[in-house]
């Protein structure tokens, strides 16, 4: 049964929409006044019928930031503001206004809006007025093909001035968002008449700018190239970008511009003699030769070849933990713990477990609450799964809040994604991805990735619920932006291309080539998104330690090229399973770091091993994380023998922390809740495991001594860092987590 504030919203939202029938969201009025840094909005509903679905988009002066709205939700992307009225003011009656509840808000500086537009009409309720007319329209430079304009900038009407159209005669040529163009693919020696016009956010078009005349050069008049660019020099870099310099070339006629190249492709096309190359990959060296271009398209012998290496994709050393959307029930973990166990101010990254995929569509799922099966080999388990009430519908208390603060119920975000915006507001260093898939989600991975049609709508689908944040409506939580600025990112979690994973995994021959295919889908679309908001959004994936998987379903050097960070699976190497499937009749270590001599398997997994497998191809250390356990994997009825029941005959998966996951406990329920279970420290194969005595239960696990062995390996070997699966199996004061961070200090 839903909870009784539910039922009342829905019954008072029903009761709003028979009694005050909405007219079109057209002809309100929105009048701001501040006091002090307080700014306020009073909507006005001047005609005579009732107005719903009203909205306010105003700009700020850069820098300046809104928070602490009451009566109404807001987003801020950059300097555009969104402010969503509460479900209470959301229909204004006729002559009516928003008093006694109208929507306010703190800006950082006491400043006023620069624009203001209610429902896309000017808040004051005075008519559009198109911007001016560029002016001063000239051609600086014309080569053989291409016609290079330049202009002075209009004069804003009642909107923001969104960019330029530039026509050649009158078809348009190009789109532009400065106040030059270059217009290509011309015919040498040939008069074109060019103009200009100026588009406000609306899509309203000035009257054109003067009209400029220009011919394209006559090739026969020079057939002179310039000399080759000399002395190539990186000058900057970052995760995603290097900035290159050169000596300028010199020509007869004059040099037009300067062609970058990465091998045969040009990555950028530059009139100075400096060029930043945006979309590479972290931690990855890439080599450019640069060629002139004179006036009249000839083009000089490529500079000597430039290797400029891009930066890792954090400084020191990765610390990645995953949070599981389950954890707020019987785990009793929320978003909060993450604050007051001191792991958000130790974790670079977190990534939030787990997103599905829309068995129907084929696109990312949300908006959903429905339940798995508990039947683990249920092929079905995952179909249509989510849970929509955990992620942004469940109000959190005060107690369970990460500032202290309680939700109403009414606001159109609460759940887990509030409580993660909130924690980024207190760790802005903390980077939040949202990860598909997982073990019961990756069920259709293979259909999404199995053509391009279907990689671009699911990548689509994908950016648009996490990244710009429009989340379906459910019970009266979510719409469109309302999670925007929550997820950095994006974590790939298919277990697992062209093998076996859960049961009922659709898996297709193709899937090792279509895995590589979708992850640069993603690359190509987040860098397309971050390109527009000014920013770059990360891509990792989850990948596997077993090497028949990865021979089946990645190809890893090609994939290197797009994903920021290999999170390698370094656990779950041996186990009992819930149902007593997998390995229930004999021990081992889940997370061993080197192979240990004595296991019995004809497959020899370690840490080490797995890693090798990535470093061998040329996947870069500083692209790689190694898995952490902060669980445990354990059996019971098992032997002692020789080494305190490690590879010992068992009886079956020992009882676990939940008793649908037999086999399984967090870290701190192991400790708490099997008793007498005496560790032991392998100092080969450097693993721990637990054991209660003869005929007594066994657990393999990562404890402080073990992740001290690990921290210092990885960082021998130059990796990034640590991954771990999951953050509610340490202790309430961060017994694990205080681990790591020592030992990649």
């Amino acid at each position: 049964m839903r909870r009784p504030v539910i039922a009342l919203l829905a019954f008072l939202l029903a009761t709003a929409a028979l009694s005050a029938p909405a007219a079109a969201a057209t002809g309100l009025t929105a009048t701001f006044s501040r006091t002090g840094t307080t700014g306020k909005f009073v909507v006005a509903n001047p005609t005579t019928a009732a107005v719903s679905g009203w909205s306010i988009k105003f700009d700020l002066p850069p820098g300046v930031t809104v928070s602490g709205a009451q009566h109404a939700t807001t987003t801020q992307t950059g300097t555009r503001v969104t402010l969503t009225p509460a479900f209470y003011t959301g229909t204004i009656q006729a002559g009516r206004t928003t008093d006694p509840y109208s929507p306010t808000f703190t800006l950082s500086r006491a400043v006023e809006p620069v624009t203001c537009r209610v429902n896309n009409a000017n808040c004051d309720g005075t008519a559009d007025t198109p911007p001016t007319p560029p002016t001063s329209l000239h051609s600086p430079v014309k080569t053989t093909k291409t016609v290079s304009l330049a202009w002075t900038a209009s004069t804003p009407g009642s909107l923001p001035i969104a960019g330029y159209e530039v026509f050649n005669g009158t078809a348009l040529a190009t789109t532009v968002t400065s106040t030059s163009a270059t217009v290509t693919g011309l015919t040498p020696n040939t008069a074109y008449s060019f103009t200009v016009k100026a588009k406000d956010t609306k899509g309203t078009l000035s009257t054109a700018s003067n009209v400029l005349t220009a011919t394209t050069n006559n090739p026969a008049d020079d057939t002179q190239p310039p000399t080759a660019p000399a002395n190539p020099r990186g000058t900057a870099k970052d995760a995603g970008s290097v900035t290159l310099s050169w000596d300028a070339s010199t020509d007869n006629r004059g040099v037009a511009n300067y062609d970058v190249y990465q091998g045969g492709t040009v990555k950028a096309t530059v009139t100075g003699t400096t060029a930043k190359v945006d979309g590479l990959s972290p931690s990855t060296p890439y080599t450019f030769t640069v060629r002139a271009r004179d006036l009249y398209d000839n083009v000089s012998a490529a500079s000597n070849a430039v290797t400029v290496s891009t930066s890792d994709i954090v400084n020191g050393y990765a610390r990645v933990g995953y949070f599981v959307q389950w954890g707020i029930y019987g785990r009793q973990y929320f978003v909060k713990n993450l604050d007051t166990s001191g792991t958000a101010a130790k974790l670079t990254h977190l990534n939030y477990a787990f997103g599905n995929i829309d068995p129907v569509n084929l696109t990312c799922l949300h908006g959903v609450t429905k339940g798995t099966s508990p039947d683990p080999q249920d092929p079905n388990q995952g179909d249509g799964a989510g849970d929509a009430e955990a992620d942004y519908s469940r109000p959190f208390g005060a107690a369970q809040s990460v500032d202290g603060v309680g939700d109403t119920g009414w606001e159109p975000l609460r759940g887990n994604y509030n409580q993660l915006r909130k924690l980024k507001a207190k760790h802005p260093h903390l980077k939040i991805l949202i990860s598909l898939g997982g073990w019961t989600y990756s069920k259709y991975f293979s259909d999404v990735a199995a053509t391009d049609a279907a990689r671009k709508k699911f990548v689509k689908s994908c950016l648009d619920v996490y990244i710009k944040g429009n989340l379906p409506v459910y019970n009266a939580a979510g719409g469109p932006g309302t999670a925007a600025g929550i997820f950095d990112g994006i974590d790939l979690d298919w277990e697992w291309p062209g093998a076996e994973g859960h049961a009922g995994n659709h898996i297709g021959p193709d899937d090792k080539q279509n895995n590589t295919l979708l992850i640069e889908e993603f690359r190509r679309q987040l860098d397309e998104l971050g390109g527009q908001a000014g920013r770059r959004y990360e891509l990792t994936a989850f990948t596997p330690a077993d090497p028949a998987k990865i021979e089946a379903g990645w190809d890893l050097p090609q994939v290197a090229k797009s994903l920021d960070i290999f999170n390698v699976q370094g656990y779950d190497f041996h186990g009992a399973g819930s149902d007593n499937s997998w390995e229930p009749n004999r021990t081992g270590h889940q997370g061993n770091l080197y192979a240990d001599v004595d296991d019995p398997y004809p497959f020899h997994f370690s840490v080490e091993n797995a890693v090798n497998a990535y470093t061998s191809v040329g996947v870069h250390p500083r692209k790689i994380t190694i898995g952490l356990a902060f669980y445990g994997r354990g059996w019971q009825g098992v032997q002692a023998g020789a080494k305190n029941g490690e590879w010992q005959s068992a009886t079956g998966a020992a009882p676990g922390q939940f008793a649908e996951e037999a086999g399984t406990r967090g870290y701190s329920n192991l400790l708490a809740s099997v008793p007498g279970c005496a560790v032991h420290h392998d100092e080969a194969a450097l693993a721990t495991s637990c054991f209660t005595g003869n005929g007594g239960q066994w657990w393999t696990f990562d404890d402080v001594w073990a992740i001290q062995k690990k921290t210092a390996w990885l960082k021998q070997r130059g990796l990034l860092g640590a991954m771990i699966w999951e953050m509610s199996g340490d202790t309430a004061n961060g017994t694990l987590i205080n681990a790591v961070d020592a030992g990649l200090k």
